[in-house]
């Protein structure tokens, strides 16, 4: 006699011992079961019948955090979800897509941290609104473009007396942390210089990008002057001002024109409680050696007693620049004044070599992640006795190091605790590491962009143990359909835990290895192919139709960039039922990009939170954001 399950609503589920209504079941069994579900499942779950729908509404009204920055919601799609979450006090919004009066639906004195991003369509009032409605704000990240920069400036400035600054200024009452993205010309950069009198006496993290190095020397000057009268003034009893900046500083993050000695004396001399400090440049030409970093910037760190997590970055992206005048002696200096560090990033020092590294990984005890870039004289030698180094390694970073080789991996597979391991652009990196990487138990994130390996080497990482959940094989050129097959189908953990695979720029790479991911790695929901050449309708009706099978996840985000084997009917694969879950589609430089407009406007009105992207981001557009236009859903 076979058993049903049955919903309040009739929908049933064979179990064999007679039929059993799910209002039987204790409401607390149920409320415990689902607090273990994501919210993907969760909202999966809803779908089934009334009473479970009743569960998960209650289920999520115990959430106090949501991230919402995976997709572009809609005014209509975003207060459809936000009903249900009665409980918010932490909140991130895509808000591309969304005007002013769709932000203040949402707002409200139970939130303590709120993340606008992308707010290209957003005035400055929304300040105004945070302000007024959300007394309790302790965090807040804005993500915002030179005219909404150019408003904020004319009403708080120009206009000091406007309604607008008054209710602006409440909102930084009882911040502690404050993060503002423009996203603009060097024109828009100096709205910063006007920021210091506005921030708060709580504030504690500090984050803003990008400004120039004169700018950020007064600003951080200036929190400190303020500071100073600050304490004065308490001391003989005058009233001061509940906005005035005090020296509690913990953690600064600048983007900046060009990183400097001045700057790191100024931040150093200013900012004794600092424990986190990030800084990044990218100059246009060589900087000068008075204003460049140099081994005495470097020095001058040690002062800082509470330093934890230090980020200097230089950025090749437009020029072949670095800082040239840091070398093996800067290195021994800043290890030695701050052993108590736990995160490294550090990238352009072409004059640093294994020496200077190595004092890092040797003398900071306490160091977990620990990242490299643009290094010419890093080799296999600085890390011939990491074995030895009392440094808990968690994530390690080495990218574009061009004399990094298999025999790192093979000493940085010692350390138990790796969880991340990045060797992007390492081209000597090959198949021996693999062996090595396979055993990692606890490595989650992998990246093997450009790296020599082969069909070979995957086998071994695909009968491996190591729980990799993001996979970037990008540049592989040694790599086929064959490769792919081996490492999904070697009966290792990969198999299941994969989520995140990069296959892009591989010439070996055709619809095999598509049909592939898509019947074995069920779990990837982010996969890109851009430009491979050979991937073609085929593997699209594949994604299309496999993707709907139970027990497969949706895909979220798909690159296609430069795929130029697709035609262009095929773009009719993308209508619905098929890609129910795509939040993200990057199409440039294929055929839909130049005939499928028509199409697309179908597609967008069927799914309103779907970014489509021309322009060749990244997955995700996480740079070029502010080029997307929400009127079409695409760049």
């Amino acid at each position: 006699m076979s058993d049903k399950r049955t919903c309040g609503n009739g929908a049933a589920a064979s179990s064999g011992r007679g039929v059993v209504l799910i209002e039987q079941v204790p409401s607390s069994v149920i409320h415990e079961i689902l607090l273990k579900l994501s919210l993907e499942d969760l909202c999966s779950a809803a779908s089934v019948c009334r009473d479970l729908r009743l569960s998960v509404s209650q289920v999520l009204s115990t959430f106090s955090s949501l991230d919402l920055s995976n997709f572009s919601p809609d005014a209509e799609t975003l207060n459809h979800i936000i009903c249900r979450f009665s409980g918010l006090s932490a909140l991130t919004v895509d808000c591309i897509r969304l005007i002013d009066s769709s932000v203040n639906n949402f707002l409200g004195p139970h939130l303590r941290e709120l993340n606008l991003l992308k707010c290209c369509s957003l005035s400055y009032h929304v300040l105004a609104s945070v302000g007024h409605n959300c007394p309790n704000l302790r965090c807040t990240i804005l993500s915002v473009v030179p005219f909404i920069i150019s408003a904020i400036l004319m009403k708080c400035v120009l206009l000091p007396c406007d309604s607008a600054l008054v209710n602006s200024s409440n909102l930084v009452l009882l911040l502690q942390s404050l993060s503002i993205k423009i996203r603009g010309t060097e024109h828009d950069l100096n709205f910063f210089q006007f920021l210091a009198p506005f921030l708060p006496k709580t504030i504690k993290a500090l984050k803003l990008q990008p400004m120039f190095k004169n700018d950020a020397i007064r600003f951080i000057y200036e929190v400190r002057d303020r500071s100073y009268f600050l304490e004065t003034s308490t001391k003989l009893g005058t009233p001061f001002s509940p906005g005035s900046p005090i020296l509690g500083l913990q953690c600064l993050s600048l983007v900046i024109d060009i990183i400097s000695d001045d700057l790191i004396i100024s931040i150093v001399s200013s900012l004794p409680l600092l424990a986190e400090l990030d800084l990044e440049d990218s100059p246009s030409i060589e900087p000068s050696i008075s204003y460049d970093l140099t081994n005495s910037g470097l020095q001058c760190l040690g002062s800082c007693q509470h330093l934890t997590s230090l980020s200097l970055m230089r950025s090749r992206q437009n020029h072949q620049v670095s800082f040239k005048r840091v070398n093996d002696m800067g290195m021994f200096l800043l290890s030695e004044g701050c052993k108590g560090l736990e995160s490294v990033r550090i990238s352009g020092f072409s004059k640093v070599t294994d020496a200077g590294f190595a004092a890092i990984l040797h003398s900071c005890r306490k160091l977990r992640k620990f990242e490299v870039r643009n290094a010419s004289l890093l080799s296999d030698l600085a890390f011939l006795d990491i074995t030895r180094a009392p440094c808990p390694l968690v994530e390690v970073r080495l990218l574009s190091c061009s004399l990094i080789t298999s025999d790192t991996v093979g000493q940085l597979a010692s350390s138990s605790t790796l969880e991340v391991l990045d060797l992007g652009g390492c081209k000597s990196i090959a198949d021996a590491s693999l062996s090595s990487i396979s055993c990692l138990n606890m490595l989650t994130s992998l990246n093997l962009g450009g790296a020599d390996v082969t069909n070979s080497g995957l086998a071994l990482l695909g009968r491996g143990s190591s729980p990799i959940a993001r996979l970037s094989l990008r540049g592989c050129k040694r790599v086929s359909d064959k490769g792919v097959a081996l490492l999904l189908r070697g009966e290792g953990a990969i198999s299941k835990t994969l989520s995140s695979l990069d296959i892009g720029y591989m010439p070996g790479i055709s619809d095999r290895a598509v049909r592939t991911i898509s019947r074995v790695a069920h779990a990837v929901t982010e996969l890109c192919i851009r430009q491979c050449y050979f991937v073609t309708d085929a593997s699209l009706k594949t994604l299309a139709s496999e993707r709907l099978q139970d027990g497969t996840k949706v895909l979220r985000k798909l690159d296609v960039y430069n795929c130029t084997g697709f035609s262009v009917e095929s773009l009719g694969l993308l209508k619905k039922p098929a890609f129910r879950g795509l939040q993200w589609l990057g199409y440039g430089g294929t055929r839909w990009a130049s005939k499928g407009d028509f199409v697309f406007n179908d597609i967008c009105k069927e799914r309103p939170w779907l970014t489509l992207c021309l322009d060749g981001c990244e997955m995700g557009c996480y740079d070029g954001w502010h080029f997307h236009r929400s009127d079409v859903g695409r760049s």
